[in-house]
């Protein structure tokens, strides 16, 4: 079943950008709302635009049940969930946003968003709690969303949600809450009041309009009364992060064990806001004439280093560089003391053939701090085509491959 193109184009409209790629993205419909499946949530994060048009095909309850019904507990989790359910599963439009959180996230932090859910502090999750999430995140998304049609607007949330909302705030806002703020930001924020307003209380509610989902069949059971402990969170956004590394990796890998430097710069420049990404590249050429190539292993410590980011600035200020260029020896101690990741030497050798514009084998905070926090909102906003290059040597090793 699909929506008339017209109505799909005219609700576009009055979508923000995150809901209008959800929507592109999105296979499955049931009973008004929107899904994507886990191969359409893995496309969304590593594609630049689905691999063939989508066309919302609408679920009965049986069929809803019978995907559900094959979602594997917690506790048999692994780094290749998403790859293994493919189609037979359903996230939500606030669990894809919530998902898309965990990607940037250090592990540090995993802790601090386990506590955020625990509103009760028993060192464990339950479902109640967890669907407070669906209403932080919908109250934030009331404050970006685009005026317009209040009819096409209360369609647009239905799809989003899943049920017709109303314009009267649940949370309790302040002056501070018109200053744009990211969704882990809110739910930081947010979370804490919820035992002191009505959120813990219309998460009932929620939880008896909606269907279940993956996620919560994965977290809570079939039957939702399991409880989620932090290990298992723990867990599961540890092998998220894997998961989707290891398919952009393998993306570009074709089989080897290596990506050469080339689609190393390319991984890191597709999210940016970098305008001309050609001087980057054949920066990197000039000065990275032999291909040694990255493993995943380095490529893995590259990005957990990455979701460091704010920790390692902070470093580098008190290294008192803030403001003047660094070298490599420098650079690797201030990663390591501000995330404890260590970094190989041919990696940062890399990074710094990337973005050091003016090859004086230094990084200043224009050259790379500010590009990389660009790449840290990956999945919030739309991919920008890069034309890629490929040096001979990677010519000749994907063609034996290939044969």
């Amino acid at each position: 079943v699909t929506e008339n193109r017209s109505d799909l184009e005219d609700l576009h409209l009055y979508a923000t950008p995150r809901e209008q790629r959800f929507r592109r993205f999105a296979s499955l419909e049931f009973e008004g709302q929107l899904y994507m499946t886990p191969n359409d949530f893995i496309q969304a994060v590593t594609s630049d635009e689905p691999k063939h048009a989508k066309k919302w095909r609408s679920l009965s309850k049986q069929e809803l049940n019978q995907i559900l019904m094959e979602t594997p507990p917690v506790w048999k989790g692994s780094s290749k969930l998403f790859r293994n359910l493919n189609e037979k599963g359903v996230i939500s439009y606030t669990e894809y946003l919530f998902l898309l959180c965990i990607l940037t996230k250090p592990h540090a932090g995993f802790r601090i968003a386990f506590n955020m859910f625990d509103t009760d502090g028993n060192e464990m999750v339950d479902k109640k709690e967890f669907l407070v999430l669906q209403e932080i995140f919908r109250k934030k998304n009331e404050k970006r969303e685009k005026r317009g049609d209040e009819e096409k607007r209360a369609m647009l949330r239905l799809q989003l949600y899943g049920y017709h909302t109303s314009t009267n705030s649940v949370l309790k806002t302040e002056g501070e809450d018109l200053v744009p703020r990211s969704y882990w930001d809110t739910l930081r924020r947010s979370t804490s009041q919820a035992l002191f307003s009505d959120l813990a209380e219309r998460a009932d509610d929620i939880s008896s309009s909606l269907s279940d989902t993956t996620l919560l069949i994965h977290f809570f059971g079939k039957k939702g009364k399991a409880e989620l402990n932090f290990e298992d969170f723990y867990r599961f956004m540890d092998n998220l992060q894997t998961e989707v590394l290891e398919i952009e990796f393998l993306s570009y890998s074709n089989g080897m064990n290596t990506i050469s430097e080339e689609d190393f710069a390319h991984i890191l420049l597709r999210y940016t806001n970098v305008e001309n990404t050609s001087s980057y590249l054949e920066n990197m050429r000039c000065s990275i004439p032999e291909e040694k190539g990255i493993t995943f292993d380095e490529f893995r410590s590259f990005f957990q280093f990455l979701n460091n980011l704010e920790d390692f600035t902070i470093a580098m200020q008190m290294y008192n560089f803030a403001s003047r260029s660094i070298g490599q020896d420098e650079f690797k101690r201030a990663v390591y003391v501000a995330t404890g990741v260590k970094l190989s030497p041919h990696l940062v050798n890399t990074v710094f053939k990337i973005f050091d514009v003016d090859r004086d084998d230094q990084l200043s905070y224009k050259e790379f701090i500010g590009i990389m926090k660009d790449r840290l909102n990956r999945g919030f906003r739309g991919y920008k085509p890069i034309q890629r290059y490929t040096t001979f040597k990677s010519c000749v090793r994907k063609e034996l491959y290939s044969r």
